[in-house]
């Protein structure tokens, strides 16, 4: 999350004056080698760089001179400082987010405004910082100018720093010659391709093995929004180690480099990383020089500077440019095949069609009824049914029996293998048969999609309804996102351009969108009742989401963006990849997902045998009863609900005998339309501040019980039982 600029006032303070460039031509005459005598060195410069805080949540951290952030009066080796790099929009403060812990501080360099956020690391020493976007290692822009001189601020303790470079998989070819302009500094490195699931929706297969070996250093793989990888990546944080391609630079610059080696021995950071910016006139890197070796040797180097920037045929820093991007490119041309854009004229009109509104919408209507064909019927039903049947009762079932019978206590044997409460008849196998059939249909069927290219001809469709709330076709993006998980949806609210598009996007994803777990039990549940149910609770949500929206785009102030996209060209989809792609994120999401199904099962049967599940429901059984019309047994439901929401409905689905199908319409649409998992909730105040979270909180909790009581009263009153 990255802090707005410093207001003027902050100019003024010591030491953030922005530095004067210092090069011979900015330079008192007799200065760098002439008759008269020279004033200090150190009368041209501001102070030595300070390290700022601008902003601290954690009054536990503090910074040494050489020490990361760690408890007050610990006198530690330098720690590791991990420095996420990368370009803007490619998934960095995802990343920031899901590798640090609680307790973040925000700090500056001198002379720059940009505020870099920093924390600790989860479960590891070290900490991470969150650097703006950036280009090129010689941009003059203030928020690449931090990226590039946090490396050289003395008290990150450039000698414990690695870089982890994110890069995004869409383009490669300028990620890697990032790689190829910070891998001068001599620090470890680790390359972190990300968005590898978009990359492949537009044809771009990448060959990671060789791409790893063609710069030395390892290569990590990641879906940050959905948080695939990520862990994968934390554990392989060790494994960061000094590139081992290097670019050969004209005859001129290499002497130069090579003099520098031997004048200025390496101390943390290599002499050809500071040589390279001595080159550009980069001010931090004059400072560093002064800071470490004094007003002479910095004279002596200026002056060499001057030499080589005389002698060369065009501008030092275009000349090196120009060297990475070809380097860069014969990198890429090995590791990476982009498919052809397609010359079908069907499937280019197809797409036309895609985004006018007479065609545009009975295809889009016509798509929606396929994926419920075969998310609804084949996954939620078919194969649900399969499993079940086939696997569960025929296998497992008897097989755990068996094992179990033995144990001699009978407590145990009720927590495993309770048909209510235990572990495995409600968590596991609701998780395994229930939630992962139909979460792996709908990847499917949104990959299917994403590849394609629909989804940006979609936004461009519905672009003139979302204005209506609020949005712009933009807006489909999270709002698609929050069918696969709320969480990961609330943070895609950040490719929104305004504070207004963000809060209305968290709001409505927030308020009635059902992640892809609950639309699989969802599925399944409205698939045994009467359609009118899944019209009633399918109408709802959208009837609700127009709305809700356009209530919110009156009351929240501030402006909405115009559309602005990147259209791919329509292609069909390889089967192959998508499904590949699909199980990955299955697995991903299982393999989160199982621990917490069997917690929330654990709680609820340990809850319920010292008697508070009972208490709670004579509690809240009588408010419940009458003013939704439904059983006690609904806390439990509630009660899963809370800490995980697919775990809630799948309570629903294991105690559907208990309840009419009514009541079941009125449950579904209080687990939409209620708060989501924790996690979400969690995500929300982080993104949104506390104001706004709390806010959207209390509105979204007002609203569900307000609707899921109307809904009850309004069926009971017309005699609509979903029979």
């Amino acid at each position: 999350m990255r802090s707005p600029r410093m207001q003027d006032h902050r100019k003024k303070e010591k030491g953030f004056d922005k530095p004067r460039r210092l090069d011979n031509t900015a330079l008192p005459r007799g200065y760098a080698g002439s008759g008269r005598s020279p004033k200090p060195i150190s009368s041209f410069f501001p102070k030595p760089p300070e390290f700022k805080k601008t902003k601290q949540r954690d009054q536990t951290m503090t910074t040494s001179k050489n020490s990361a952030p760690g408890p007050v009066g610990t006198n530690a080796t330098p720690s590791p400082n991990y420095v996420l790099i990368g370009g803007m929009k490619v998934g960095k403060s995802s990343l920031f987010d899901s590798l640090s812990a609680s307790g973040m501080e925000e700090i500056t360099l001198a002379g720059i405004m940009t505020a870099i956020p920093r924390g600790r690391l989860k479960n590891r020493p070290g900490t991470v910082l969150d650097t703006p976007g950036i280009y090129s290692l010689f941009s003059t822009n203030e928020d690449e100018r931090a990226s590039r001189d946090i490396l050289l601020a003395p008290d990150i303790a450039p000698e414990a720093s690695r870089i982890v470079l994110v890069a995004d998989a869409k383009n490669l070819k300028r990620a890697i010659a990032l790689v190829l302009q910070f891998a001068e500094y001599g620090l470890p490195m680790l390359l972190v391709v990300n968005m590898i699931d978009e990359a492949a929706s537009r044809g771009i297969e990448i060959d990671y093995a060789r791409l790893s070996e063609q710069l030395g250093i390892h290569v990590a793989t990641t879906i940050a929004r959905e948080g695939i990888g990520v862990r994968e990546l934390a554990r392989s944080l060790d494994e960061a180690r000094p590139v081992s391609r290097r670019v050969t630079y004209s005859e001129r610059i290499e002497q130069f480099l090579a003099l520098l080696g031997k004048l200025m021995p390496s101390d943390g950071i290599e002499s050809r990383a500071l040589g390279l910016l001595l080159l550009t006139g980069d001010t931090a890197a004059e400072r560093y020089t002064l800071d470490k070796f004094g007003p002479g040797m910095l004279s002596q180097v200026l002056q060499l500077v001057q030499d080589v920037r005389r002698d060369g045929p065009i501008a030092v820093d275009i000349e090196l440019s120009n060297q990475y991007q070809a380097e860069a490119a014969r990198i890429a041309e090995q590791v990476q095949k982009v498919e052809p854009p397609t010359k079908s004229s069907l499937l280019l009109s197809f797409g036309d069609w895609c985004t006018q509104f007479s065609t545009g919408v009975p295809i889009a209507l016509g798509i929606l009824a396929i994926l419920y064909v075969f998310i609804g019927s084949f996954g939620a039903t078919f194969l649900v049914d399969t499993i079940h049947d086939d696997l569960f009762e025929a296998w497992l079932f008897p097989g755990l029996a068996a094992i179990i019978d033995p144990i001699p206590s009978a407590f145990i044997q009720d927590m495993l293998l309770d048909p209510d409460f235990g572990i495995f008849p409600t968590g596991v196998f609701l998780a395994l048969g229930l939630v992962m059939p139909v979460i792996f249909c709908f990847y499917i069927a949104f990959g299917f999609l994403q590849d394609s290219g629909y989804l940006v001809r979609l936004s461009i469709l519905l672009d003139r309804l979302f204005r209506l709330i609020g949005l712009n076709g933009k807006g489909v993006i999270p709002l698609i996102m929050g069918f696969s998980c709320v969480t990961m949806s609330i943070l895609t609210t950040r490719v929104l351009s305004t504070n207004k598009e963000k809060n209305i996007a968290s709001f409505l994803v927030f308020l009635c969108l059902p992640c892809a777990p609950l639309l699989a039990v969802m599925m399944v549940i409205l698939a045994r009742m009467p359609i009118s149910a899944s019209i009633t609770v399918y109408g709802l949500i959208f009837s609700q989401l127009l709305l809700a929206g356009w209530l919110a785009a009156k009351v929240i102030p501030g402006k909405r963006s115009q559309l602005i996209l990147e259209i791919p060209v329509m292609r069909l989809p390889k089967p192959w990849p998508v499904i590949k792609m699909a199980a990955r994120k299955t697995y991903f999401f299982i393999k989160e997902a199982l621990p917490i199904f069997i917690i929330a099962s654990l709680f609820v049967f340990l809850f319920q045998r010292v008697g508070g599940l009972s208490a709670l429901e004579a509690a809240l059984g009588p408010v419940i009863n009458t003013v939704m019309g439904l059983p006690e047994q609904s806390v439990q439901v509630f009660i899963k609900t809370m800490i995980r929401r697919e775990s809630g409905v799948a309570e629903l689905e294991h105690l559907s005998t208990v309840f009419t199908n009514l009541q079941i319409v009125v449950n579904l649409v209080l687990m939409t339309f209620l708060a989501p998992c924790i996690n979400a909730t969690i995500v929300l105040f982080k993104e949104r501040g506390a104001r706004a979270g709390a806010l959207i909180l209390v509105t979204v909790t007002l609203y569900a019980i307000l609707l899921g009581s109307l809904v009850n009263h309004i069926c009971r009153l017309t005699g609509i039982t979903f029979t």
